[in-house]
């Protein structure tokens, strides 16, 4: 799939470029790639953006290795592009002007792990999944879950969240401190292991959600979570999407600690239960975790059945077994999966967009956005973080019909302004990119895009860092 995307950006000079990477494989030897193949992996996007290939991609292993990267790039003016596994979903491994991605997976050590303070101490490239087998001997976790089994470098670059954001915050909440590359291949530390401090501006901060646009990171320190004694899983299905939103925010109201809550609407239960082999009532579902003791877990499944009867709810099923839980939270964040089947052919794609709105504007911006894909004969079903206010849509489109494309773009467009218009932001969890940097001017004003470019240019002078990523240039 592919849109125009305007930019300024002009590539490196041929003569520089050359130089560049020249030093490069003198460098890291092979270690150094240039084959087209391994270039335009390195550039993959789920988006309808076209794939932008770096023109070199480096494998680093060490802080020093990004530190040489950058001094080598800097010197010469070409851009630098950090790669983890590349799930992010609106084009921010892309390379607009060229340059060289950075590949951050070997990076990919538990340095540390402070089990008595709850935190540890990682390499950019640990993915989610290997940081919690590491841990699980320790009866310790990391709860962001995302889906995709992401680095946690990238999942802090773009701010990640997931399905259990409504108990245990996003990325933003469980980030102490950050070392990272600046432009001249120095390391800017950003906090310590202390929970709070009120040293200095907050840098941590900062550089978390920033898509690798003021430097890359190259070590992170984390919060970490006991493993619950009780995990329970719940599935409730609804009349209605508004009695779902609803008991959702009565359940948060009343201060019961849900971990996960998700809704699906009839169209995705549908998907699931084809692909995954399910038989959920194909109409709004609510799929909920709670996690504590036992009696506890017992009493927040019990009082969110209360409250799930008062509004509309039909049958409400819970279950501690380790293989149910993990079959009913596969087929969720296989969704994606799911919906592909739905339309096979070598033409059909999908792109998955997100809004997030205040809790008590769910139930409208999911049913108005049924409508418009009512209205405009689309295909997109969708799944909701509904104790945040963010849903997700997976938009199925012939590529080749440019008629049907079209009809595509337009609603996604209006999902946009519909969520905005609402309180709510153009993305609640896959963050700007090149997709959606057209929104920002209108979510957060000119003058805060003037505030983004000043930063961008007192920490990044070249604009070597991910150039043409989040805010556009002027």
């Amino acid at each position: 799939m592919a849109t125009t995307i305007s930019s300024n950006l002009t590539r490196p000079e041929p003569q520089a470029l050359k130089r560049a990477i020249d030093a490069l494989a003198a460098r890291f030897g092979n270690r150094l790639v240039t084959s087209q193949a391994v270039r335009e992996q390195h550039a993959h996007t789920t988006t309808w953006l076209p794939t932008q290939p770096p023109d070199a991609v480096v494998m680093a292993q060490e802080t020093a290795d990004i530190q040489d990267v950058v001094r080598i790039c800097a010197a010469n003016r070409v851009p630098v592009i950090a790669f983890g596994t590349g799930t992010s979903l609106e084009g921010q491994v892309n390379a607009p002007a060229g340059g060289v991605c950075v590949d951050l997976r070997d990076m990919n050590k538990v340095l540390a792990v402070h089990a008595e303070d709850l935190d540890c101490v990682i390499q950019p490239g640990v993915t989610r999944k290997a940081l919690n087998e590491h841990l699980r001997d320790q009866g310790l976790f990391f709860p962001i879950d995302p889906g995709a089994d992401a680095s946690l470098g990238g999942m802090t670059s773009t701010r990640a969240s997931g399905t259990n954001a409504v108990r245990y915050g996003t990325m933003r909440e469980n980030v102490l401190a950050l070392k990272v590359v600046r432009g001249d291949g120095e390391i800017i530390t950003t906090g310590t292991r202390a929970k709070k401090s009120s040293a200095g501006y907050d840098l941590t901060h900062l550089f978390i959600g920033a898509e690798g646009t003021l430097g890359i990171i190259s070590e992170l320190t984390i919060r970490l979570r006991g493993i619950p004694d009780t995990i329970a899983a719940a599935a409730c299905s609804f009349e209605t999407v508004r009695g779902a939103c609803q008991a959702t925010i009565l359940a948060i109201q009343t201060g019961i600690p849900v971990a996960r809550i998700e809704l699906l609407n009839a169209e995705q239960v549908k998907a699931c239960n084809n692909y995954s082999k399910l038989s959920l009532p194909e109409t709004p579902l609510l799929l909920l975790e709670f996690h504590g003791s036992e009696v506890e877990v017992a009493e927040q499944s019990k009082n969110f059945r209360d409250i799930a009867a008062e509004c509309g709810g039909g049958d409400f099923s819970w279950t501690t077994k380790p293989e149910d839980r993990t079959r009913l939270w596969q087929a969720r964040h296989d969704a994606y999966w799911s919906v592909k089947a739905l339309r096979p052919g070598d033409s059909i794609g999908v792109v998955a967009t997100d809004v997030c709105v205040p809790i008590s504007r769910l139930a409208d911006c999911v049913t108005e956005t049924e409508d418009d894909l009512k209205r405009l004969n689309l295909l997109s079903p969708i799944v909701g973080h509904v104790g945040d206010g963010n849903f997700h849509c997976s938009l199925v489109c012939d590529v080749d019909n440019k008629e049907e494309m079209a009809r595509g773009e337009e609603f996604m467009h209006r999902l946009v302004e519909r969520a905005q218009a609402m309180g709510g932001t153009c993305t609640g969890e896959h963050g700007i990119g090149q997709g959606k940097q057209k929104y920002l001017k209108a979510e957060l004003g000119p003058e805060a895009l003037d505030a983004m470019r000043a930063l961008k240019h007192a920490l990044d002078p070249q604009n070597i860092f991910n150039p043409g990523k989040i805010v556009p240039a002027i």
